[in-house]
Parts: structure tokens; C-alpha cells; sequence
């Protein structure tokens, strides 16, 4: 994505910023103006950078009496909080509801992608679980019903269109109609192409609108317009009530940002991103998640999703093999495989914080070509081998000759994916067994559900110090939370996967239970509740006070 160019420029900005010894004006005004460069040449309207500036300096105080660590955290707060609020229209979108017909509009330029993006949606939604179908209406360009035709067949998705009739309004009508008396529960509705200069096209629009009545009209927009989006966004949204706004096109352009800014301003909810031309490349977008992805932080909720719209968290005997600390070659054939299933490697790893930048600068067809003879390579082998744990290739090494033939790779190739499974083995190891990280969740997970009300928030401290021995006492602790970058990116963690809810769910679908429970229900907290989630102000407070934080 060329906003992560973007990103790594800000990055560099707030980077040289924490190097200076003495946090003053200056410093601030050097690191702001390369802010402010980057997001100029991104396309973004100056008059936001101006604000977006301003802002930054107001809510910081200098002279505050914090020392120079907690004055840099301030600042990166006070840019993040600020570049958020750029793209954030403040607006809370629509959302389909189930058990009815949700019918959506699409409208949009001529060439922003607009047909190509029904078909992502209702694809985005069939995955959900929802029953989605496609109307087309385009009868002003040549081969529109077959552009939809061909791309809702790719997909699985019925359709409704017609060769003959060149009424648009009727086409929508009947359609509409037809898969309403089918109990559909998603009705995309494709529209023509228009310019906003065009006012029969835009009556038309109107006329069609009229006769479906749509729940909810989505503007598709082309992001390589930059700051012309604010113009066209208004439009359309004053001709036909636009609610929400997908725009299009944002993997390959400078000019994403602009759009997004733009369309910001004007109060219209983006509602999804276009990353490719793919059916999976279509992201929902928020504003939080946006831009730490940008600035390389990762995107914990999205990944959470591609997790459970695949189902991958329902390997129960994988999460109890890990917990156990085993790894098998076998294991990693099967996540290799898991791996591919959720799309462009790129993407995948972009969700991930703590990734370095460097990694995703590669093709993502190479990842996947290597990747794919990494399992060509463990297809040749023995199923004894594939359960083992490489001890085979060490005790005969005449192996790894046979499976670098068998595989049609070279023994150079054999031995880096051994390699390979060494380090992931390895890493396994220590989240799992007696001591490790997925046990001292379960640890901590009972510690809050063992009896009600002792410690802070109503944790047991008779639980709490028993899990704590589990963790190698203070010093495990300690350590535990210094890797995830002290309290505050324990919080930052939590708040990128949607708050206290969503980390429960995450924790509930990995077949974990709730976390300990810090403020759950008063009284009894028995093991079957699972906890409350924990109050975090009242965490932090409790782990400064025991020398954590």
C-alpha cells in the first residue's frame, strides 16, 4: 500500500524526535514540519494540515514537569490522536440488520470500480453468514450485466439483470422484488455510471432510488482523485443521500490519503476500503485501526476477523497442542496453509504490530512461490516424518537427499526449511508447557474466577500470587509486560482489538474463557463466569504499586 510510504515518513519524524536529550520548541517544530511535508505531498488538503498542526501544539505542554520520557510519549499520543481525528468523519455508519431485506444503492463516477465493488460487498457479507444477491441496472455502458454476470458467478452470488430491458428503473424494481420474495437478506442494487455535471443520469439515479427505496445509498469513490473527492462527495450526497462511502483504488496511489482527509471533512462515513482487484481486497475501515496499520502498528481487530471469517480458531486440537508447547512439521504445513488462505502476505503481515516495515517491501508473489515450496518440499515427506520433530533428518541425514529429489528442490532449500521449524519450534516451546505463556493465561484466567473478592478489582490474592509463581514470580511478570512494551502498550494493545468486548471474544473463541475477573460480577465469581475484564486504570495502578509499570 503506498500510504505505509507515508507512514514510514511520519515514523521517521516522531523517531527523530524521541533521539533528541532535551524534548523543547524546536524539537517539536522540526518533527512537526516533517510531519506536516509528508502529509502535503500525500495530496491532504493544507488547511487540515494547518489544523492538524495547531492541534498538536496545543495539546502539548512543554513546560509540564513529567521528564523527557513521558513529554515524547505525550507528543506521540498527541500526533496519533490527531492523525485519527484527519480521517475520522465522526459519523457512525448504517449496518445491515439481520432476519430482513437490507437493500444498498451503489452509486458512483464512471471508472471508479463501482461494479467490481458490489461484488467484493456481497461477497464480504456471504462470508459472514449473510444471504446476499446483485441487480443490475447499468443499462448506459456495454457489457455492464456482463461485467456483474461474470464476477457474481466467479463468487458464488446469485443475480438478477436483462439484455433487453433498457428501463433501469424497472430492472431495479423487478429485481429488488424478485429477491425480496426469496428472503435474501443483502440486495446490492449496481447503478450507472455517472459524472456529477450529468443531471439526467443523476435524475435518474433519483427515479431509481424512489422506486427501491433503499435502506442505505454507498458512494464508490476513486481514491487517485486526491482532494477533488471533497467536491464529488458533496454532490452526490446532496443529490442522492449518500450514508456511507467505499473508496476504491487506495493500493496504488499517493493520493489515498487526500481522499480519505477529503471525504472526512464532509461528514460521510467511509465505510470500506478497496486494497486490489481481488474479491478479498475490499477492508473495512476505521479510523483508529487505519492509521496504526499505516504507521506499522498493526491492525489486531482486522486480523481478528480474517481469523474468524475463516474459521482458523477452531482448531482445538492445534490450540492444545501448543498449549502443551509440541509443534510438529505437519503443524506447520498446516499453518503455512492457513497462512495462504487469508490472502496477500502483505496484508496479512501489515495487520500484525511489531513487523517491521522492511519485510513487506517484497512481492508478495515471491512470499507466496516460497511458501509453496516449502510444502512441496514437506509433500515428499514421510508421515513419521512429519510427526516427528526433525530429530529424523539429524539421526540420517541421507533424508533430507531424498526429499530435496523427491520434491524436486535442492537440499540447500531442505535444510532452510528445517531451519525454519527450528525457530517456530522453538517459539512454541516457550508460549506452551508448565511455564509458558498460554499456561500463565490459564493461570491468571483461574486466578480471577477462584472465589470472589480479595485484591484489587476482586481478584483472589491467594489465586493471584499462585499464578504469579506460575510466571516465575515478579521478575516473569515484569518481564511478560516489558515485551509488550510496559502498561501502555498493554492498554494500546486492548484498544486496537475494540476495547475490553472484543478481547474477551477473542479470548472465548480461542476456547480460553474470559480473563480474570478485575471488576467482574461482585460477588461470587465462580470459574464458570470467567471474570470480568479488568478495569485498566485500576491495573496500572495495581501494577505500579508493585513495581511493574
Amino acid at each position: 500500500m503506498v500510504l505505509a510510504d507515508l507512514g514510514r515518513r511520519i515514523n521517521s519524524a516522531i523517531n527523530n524526535m524521541s533521539k533528541s536529550n532535551v524534548v523543547d520548541e524546536k524539537v517539536v517544530d522540526d518533527m512537526l514540519k516533517d510531519i506536516c511535508k509528508a502529509l502535503l505531498e500525500s495530496d491532504i488538503n493544507v488547511k487540515l494540515v494547518q489544523q492538524l498542526r495547531k492541534n498538536v501544539k496545543a495539546s502539548i505542554n512543554l513546560d509540564e514537569n513529567t521528564g523527557a520520557v513521558n513529554k515524547k510519549r505525550n507528543i506521540q499520543k498527541a500526533v496519533m490522536d490527531e492523525l485519527t481525528r484527519l480521517v475520522d468523519p465522526g459519523v457512525e455508519a448504517w449496518k445491515p440488520k439481520k432476519g430482513k431485506a437490507n437493500v444498498i444503492m451503489f452509486v458512483g463516477l464512471q471508472g471508479s470500480g463501482k461494479t467490481t465493488t458490489c461484488t467484493k460487498l456481497a461477497s464480504f457479507y456471504q462470508r459472514k453468514g449473510w444471504k446476499t444477491c446483485l441487480v443490475c441496472t447499468d443499462t448506459f455502458r456495454a457489457g455492464a450485466f456482463d461485467q456483474l454476470k461474470q464476477n457474481a458467478t466467479k463468487a458464488k452470488i446469485p443475480y438478477f439483470g436483462s439484455y433487453t430491458e433498457t428501463d433501469p428503473v424497472q430492472l431495479a424494481h423487478e429485481g429488488v422484488n424478485k429477491f425480496k420474495k426469496d428472503h435474501f437478506e443483502i440486495i446490492i442494487v449496481d447503478t450507472s455510471g455517472r459524472h456529477k455535471q450529468e443531471q439526467e443520469l443523476f435524475d435518474e439515479m433519483q427515479q431509481i432510488s424512489s422506486a427501491i427505496n433503499p435502506d442505505s445509498t454507498i458512494f464508490v469513490m476513486d481514491g487517485t482523485i486526491g482532494q477533488a473527492a471533497d467536491a464529488q462527495s458533496r454532490a452526490f450526497k446532496e443529490a442522492a443521500n449518500v450514508g456511507s462511502i467505499i473508496v476504491t483504488k487506495m493500493d496504488g496511489h499517493a493520493k489515498g490519503g487526500g481522499a480519505i482527509s477529503a471525504v472526512a471533512a464532509t461528514q460521510c462515513p467511509i465505510i470500506f476500503i478497496g486494497t486490489g482487484e481481488h474479491m478479498h481486497d475490499l477492508e473495512r475501515f476505521a479510523p483508529g485501526p487505519f492509521i496504526s496499520k499505516m504507521m506499522g502498528m498493526g491492525d489486531i481487530s482486522g486480523l481478528m476477523e480474517t481469523v474468524q471469517d475463516l474459521k482458523l480458531d477452531q482448531n482445538k486440537d492445534l490450540m492444545k497442542k501448543l498449549e502443551q508447547g509440541q509443534f510438529s512439521i505437519r503443524d506447520m504445513y498446516e499453518q503455512f496453509t492457513t497462512i495462504l488462505k487469508m490472502g496477500p502476505l502483505s496484508k496479512v503481515m501489515g495487520m500484525m504490530p511489531g513487523i517491521p516495515q522492511e519485510l513487506m517491501a517484497g512481492s508478495d508473489q515471491d512470499a507466496t512461490n516460497r511458501i509453496k515450496r516449502f510444502m512441496c518440499i514437506m509433500d515428499s515427506m514421510s508421515a513419521q516424518e512429519l510427526d516427528g520433530e526433525g530429530k529424523e533428518f539429524i539421526n540420517e541425514p541421507k533424508r533430507i537427499n531424498r526429499v530435496a529429489r523427491g520434491s524436486g528442490t535442492s537440499v540447500v532449500e531442505v535444510e532452510t526449511l528445517l531451519q525454519q521449524y527450528k525457530g517456530f519450534a522453538a517459539m512454541v516451546k516457550k508460549m506452551g508447557g508448565q511455564n509458558g505463556f498460554l499456561k500463565n493465561m490459564q493461570a491468571m484466567q483461574q486466578a480471577g474466577g477462584a472465589g470472589g473478592g480479595g485484591g484489587p478489582g476482586g481478584m483472589n490474592p491467594n489465586a493471584m500470587a499462585q499464578a504469579m509463581r506460575q510466571m516465575g514470580g515478579m521478575g516473569g511478570v515484569q518481564n511478560m509486560i516489558s515485551q509488550m512494551g510496559g502498561m501502555g502498550g498493554v492498554q494500546n494493545m486492548i484498544e486496537q482489538m475494540g476495547g475490553m468486548g472484543a478481547m474477551q471474544d477473542m479470548m472465548r473463541n480461542f476456547g480460553m474463557g474470559g480473563m480474570p475477573g478485575m471488576g467482574g460480577g461482585g460477588g461470587g465469581g465462580g470459574r464458570g463466569r470467567g471474570g470480568g475484564m479488568p478495569d485498566m486504570a485500576k491495573m496500572s495502578q495495581m501494577m505500579r504499586s508493585m513495581g511493574l509499570a
